[in-house]
């Protein structure tokens, strides 16, 4: 958690993300919300408003008395960064406040060029999207980078990816602070979608929500009581790595009978493939230009939805597979609302009613009475916003009151056994006996 030394300092804080988070507020609103001392919110405010941090917006609709002046969070008075990436593709935007995209930038993954060309990728790509923004760097808030693997948030590491293997044990927190000079926050991109898709998206609940991201590889965003899971050692959510057959194919987290394995966007197009080289017929040759070696995951789903037999079986049986995996995950958390993810659209609303029909026949009738399942909304920005989202969050969090350096040392030095200083000296320790400014804390 962030810590500031000054209370003045922290309740300049509290305004400022109250404002963002229920504006447009007056000074009357922002004291019912923190209680703050009437000259105090006064005091606040004017600041806020000569920084350019908030701006006034019209007045409030009061029935007596004088019209209150409305406050909001000037949402241009700052920028963050988003860079989302996988297997297929590396997306980076620019976005305000709000946060909204004021520059995109898409290019397919580079995987042939190995770890330096990826992460080289990466910079190349924020840079740009800053660039495309028209973004002083001191406006740079923050950065958020949303990778496709396991990755430990608190380090900052991305640990490991099945889907891209040569990216093990990267620093990538310190490669974009070294490169920007801004905080960087580092995420599993699941996980940054499920933010942004329940923040900005089709969720419509704070409490108990699934997100499944579907592609080469297959994860879970959970969400429960309005909080996202991430395990002891932020690996939570490896829904492509669970279990559903025995002596299934192999997988490349070296097991055997994952659903990434046979369910994914890889096992779709190995599945098109074979049945082509055994003499099928299917419209996802077309899509590919007669090649079968360019036939994608997204080609077979968007066949399956123009009626194309091989494709639809081999989508029912994704649907099959999903829709079991799907219920275990209901049983197991009993989530209120599943988010698909929307690209899954592509084979047509026929996935969905599938999808939903495996689920009620495997997970507790009692657990499923009330689930919605529906697909997200935000389609390929997903990753970047739900980044942005999560830099803002940090950004805007509201800081505890950590004391001076030198009370800090008075009380480590008492406990210890040493002579405090004397009463009413300056290195004393904290006296006031206000919220969060009584105790010391390191």
């Amino acid at each position: 958690m962030k810590h500031v030394t000054m209370k003045s300092d922290r309740d300049r804080l509290v305004i400022e993300a109250v404002v963002r988070k229920y504006g447009p507020l007056s000074r009357v609103d922002i004291h019912k919300l923190t209680h703050f001392q009437q000259s105090v919110i006064s005091k606040m405010a004017r600041e806020l408003l000569e920084e350019g941090r908030v701006v006034e917006s019209g007045r409030a609709e009061n029935p007596i008395g004088r019209k209150q002046v409305l406050l909001r969070l000037n949402e241009d008075h700052g920028y963050v960064v988003g860079v989302g990436f996988n297997a297929e593709n590396v997306v980076a935007a620019t976005m305000n406040l709000r946060p909204q995209v004021k520059s995109l930038v898409t290019e397919t993954t580079r995987l042939e060029e190995g770890k330096e060309g990826v992460v080289s990728q990466l910079l190349a790509c924020a840079r740009r999207a800053i660039e495309g923004a028209q973004v002083k760097r001191e406006s740079l808030l923050g950065i958020g980078v949303a990778g496709s693997g396991v990755v430990d948030t608190r380090q900052g590491i991305f640990v490991l990816s099945s889907t891209m293997e040569f990216l093990k044990d990267l620093p990538l927190q310190r490669i974009f602070e070294r490169e920007f000079g801004v905080p960087v926050l580092l995420e599993n991109i699941t996980r940054a979608k499920t933010v942004a898709e329940m923040a900005l998206g089709t969720g419509n609940t704070d409490g108990d929500a699934i997100y499944l991201e579907y592609g080469a590889g297959i994860g879970a965003g959970i969400l429960t009581g309005g909080r996202l899971l991430y395990g002891s050692l932020y690996a939570a959510g490896e829904f492509g790595h669970t279990h559903m057959m025995d002596e299934g194919p192999a997988c490349k987290c070296g097991s055997f009978g994952c659903l990434e394995a046979i369910a994914s966007l890889t096992a779709l197009e190995s599945r098109i493939r074979k049945a082509i080289a055994e003499g099928g017929k299917s419209q996802a040759l077309e899509l590919a230009d007669g090649d079968p070696l360019k036939i994608t995951g997204w080609m077979v789903l968007k066949a399956a939805s123009l009626g194309d037999k091989t494709c639809t079986m081999l989508v029912e049986q994704v649907a099959n597979f999903l829709g079991m995996g799907l219920a275990n995950l209901v049983n197991l958390f009993n989530p209120s609302l599943l988010i698909l993810d929307e690209h899954l659209k592509l084979a047509g609303e026929g996935l969905l009613d599938q999808i939903v029909r495996a689920i009620r026949r495997q997970a507790l009738h009692y657990s499923t009475k009330d689930l919605v399942v529906k697909f997200g909304g935000l389609g390929g920005q997903a990753s970047v916003l739900g980044a942005g989202l999560l830099v803002l969050e940090k950004h805007f969090e509201i800081p505890a009151l950590k004391p001076p350096r030198f009370m800090i040392e008075a009380v480590t030095k008492s406990s210890r056994g040493a002579a405090l200083p004397p009463s009413g000296s300056p290195s004393s320790g904290v006296t006031d006996s206000s919220p969060g400014e009584g105790r010391v804390i390191l």
